[in-house]
């Protein structure tokens, strides 16, 4: 297949993709997925519905509290128990009231997401075994205290029976595999110890949670017999209902509303930086039939409208309230261009100049100014021509057309959903690699899989360890002398996205090179 196939086929699979992943597609599907939600509640209506953050709180207008469980301390081989986020708020919401509703949601291709699957189980075994252990220590004190009361001998004989039941074994969805149950069965007692030892302050369950916490799930392809449900109450445990608002279905599924047609996103409620365009799920639900009904061609425009609207109200309240920018940022060539100060909504949608790429295409190798270095997507280097050295962020190694092997580096990096220091780890090794080549004149190609993520985060390092404001490479002269903010860092990706206009680059992969810059290390 020749590099102009390549290209084309590249270009129509974005294109689609933007077509698919449109704001107006995310806020009708979660407007479809909240109906669901909405009768999961209805079944339950005495339990209190909580969102986790942050994607959950798309899929309700009113919830009466949230929680914060993170996919990512139950990714295999990452898992966890985090101190800094007990979440004991739930725990005793879900005594108080009998159990609750987590409403959360994930991408297609799964039921549930990591954290309904992993973190909460973990969460709620861990939480049962330490009031347990609370509970044990309590009647021991009083066995071995001198003349106590009968009272006492009473409560401690009532709260001994009460707690020969307490269910703290492990309760995880058929789907996890036996070697991962097993492997977080053996972290449980550890994690015990790191909640006890923490210095959080469990006495408020002892007093609500009189059955042990424990989880169900609900997905959209659940069966419910509705002459059925069960009450609460009638459970042998404290119930935390789980459900997943989104369909897992992996085909594309074209819907109508109104007078109009979309296509359905799972899980379109998470990552919202990337499509919420400054929209909050608050201000969605206050406008929702008015943008459902506004149409894909008009969609973005009210979202801009409500946004500006919203801004302009909390400003003359005195609340925090920065400029978002909603149009195209026009560049005149430098880097100190004023436009830079204003709060950047989401950078696919700053579509600025018209790029240096070999093509004329935005989806092909894109020239970041003078400076001698491109980026792209991994396909499209495979073939690359007029580069000198190519360094190559994908997972997967590929053979470059360039014959000195020592021109070509791979370094295996993956986006920091995954690991969240897999950047933060290469960039010393990236920067050094530039710093050879540049420095003796030679064109750099860096890539990723997509060429919008983890490319121009190295590039981004590379041009602010090495070159000076004006864009001219100094060894990283001017870089060792200086100590890099978060405005200067913006400045300078502003500058990257003028040329690579489909620039994606996500919060946490900023936030690992911002963490690099001030480590003080371009080698």
């Amino acid at each position: 297949m020749g590099e102009e196939a390549i290209l084309n086929i590249y270009k129509a699979s974005r294109s689609i993709k933007k077509r698919d992943n449109t704001l107006y597609n995310a806020l009708c599907s979660i407007f479809d997925d909240s109906i669901f939600v909405g009768e999961i509640a209805q079944l339950w209506p005495e339990l209190p519905l909580v969102a986790n953050l942050r994607c959950g709180l798309w899929y309700s207008k009113k919830f009466e509290h949230s929680c914060y469980f993170k996919s990512t301390d139950g990714h295999t081989n990452n898992l966890s128990f985090n101190t800094s986020r007990l979440n004991l708020h739930l725990a005793v919401l879900a005594g108080q009231k009998g159990g609750c509703i987590i409403v959360d949601s994930t991408r297609k291709g799964k039921r549930f997401p990591d954290s309904m699957s992993k973190t909460i189980p973990i969460w709620t075994c861990v939480m049962n075994r330490a009031i347990l252990n609370y509970r044990n220590r309590m009647r021991e004190s009083v066995s071995v205290t001198d003349g106590a009361s009968n009272d006492c001998k009473d409560s401690a004989e009532s709260t001994e029976q009460e707690f020969v039941s307490w269910d703290c074994s492990l309760h995880l969805p058929l789907w996890v595999p036996p070697a991962e149950r097993m492997a977080i069965e053996n972290h449980l007692e550890e994690w015990t110890k790191q909640l006890e030892t923490s210095g959080a302050d469990i006495t408020p369950l002892l007093s609500v949670v009189k059955k042990p916490l424990r989880p169900l799930w609900i997905s959209q392809k659940s069966v419910i017999w509705l002459n059925e449900v069960p009450e609460p109450d009638s459970w042998d445990f404290t119930p935390l209902i789980l459900v997943s608002a989104s369909s897992s279905s992996g085909y594309l599924q074209q819907r109508t509303a109104s007078e109009f047609s979309w296509n359905y996103i799972p899980g379109a409620g998470d990552d919202e930086e990337s499509w919420a365009r400054g929209l909050s799920p608050s201000l969605f639900w206050n406008n929702a039939i008015d943008l459902i009904n506004s149409g894909p061609d008009q969609c973005n425009q009210k979202v801009a409208d409500i946004v500006e609207k919203d801004r302009v109200y909390r400003a003359q309240r005195g609340y925090k309230a920065p400029q978002v920018s909603l149009k195209t940022l026009k560049f005149c060539g430098s880097i100190n261009n004023s436009d830079s100060e204003e709060l950047l909504l989401g950078l696919k949608s700053t579509n600025t100049g018209s790029g240096g790429n070999l093509s004329g295409d935005n989806s092909a190798v894109c020239w970041l100014g003078s400076s001698n270095i491109a980026v792209c997507a991994t396909q499209l280097a495979i073939n690359a021509s007029n580069v000198d050295s190519i360094l190559n962020c994908d997972q997967e190694s590929f053979s470059s057309c360039l014959e000195d092997l020592e021109a070509c580096m791979h370094l295996p990096i993956v986006n920091s959903k995954f690991d969240r220091f897999s950047l933060l780890r290469n960039l010393p090794s990236a920067v050094s690699f530039a710093q050879s080549k540049l420095g003796k004149g030679k064109k750099l190609l860096v890539c990723c899989n997509t060429g919008e993520d983890i490319s121009i985060c190295v590039c981004l390092a590379i041009l602010t360890s090495l070159f000076t404001v004006e864009g001219c490479f100094d060894d990283g002269e001017s870089f060792s002398k200086t100590c890099i903010t978060k405005l200067e860092m913006r400045q300078r990706l502003i500058y990257i996205c003028k040329f690579a206009v489909n620039a994606r680059p996500s919060r946490g992969n900023l936030k690992q090179v911002f963490n690099f810059l001030n480590r003080g290390s371009s080698s």
